[in-house]
């Protein structure tokens, strides 16, 4: 049961040519325009995580929200790995029970590519002088 559970929380991984450095800032601008608002990290630490807006039910009762938490790895090579892992933090009823969420990791998600992509795209950019 425990090998299934553990699974399921396996990040997805990506390597880029830059080193952590301008890989943590191409992350964290590709997380700023997927919409996440960065909670905490830093390039030094080699750790970047964020959230998403909160969204609400029609009858306002139940929360739903994304985190995305990544962690940078330099390679041998001098480039860096990404490691991803997007969580969905629901609470179901938080007029009753506020403060009582669940996260749980998500797997099927385009996400993780549009992130992936994002990065990529950020580091292939001209550089502004």
């Amino acid at each position: 049961m425990r090998g299934k559970l553990s699974s399921r929380e396996q990040p997805r991984t990506h390597t880029y040519t830059a080193d952590s450095r301008t890989t943590y800032e191409a992350a964290r601008r590709a997380s700023e325009q997927m919409g996440y608002r960065i909670v905490r990290g830093g390039a030094a630490q080699g750790v970047l995580e964020a959230m998403s807006g909160v969204a609400t039910s029609d009858t306002m009762n139940s929360s739903r929200q994304i985190s995305l938490n990544a962690k940078l790895t330099s390679t041998l090579d001098g480039g860096t790995e990404v490691s991803l892992l997007f969580r969905e933090i629901l609470e179901g009823d938080s007029a009753r029970r506020a403060g009582q969420a669940t996260a749980t990791a998500l797997r099927d998600t385009p996400q993780y590519e549009v992130f992936f992509r994002t990065v990529q795209q950020v580091l292939d950019a001209p550089k502004k002088p």
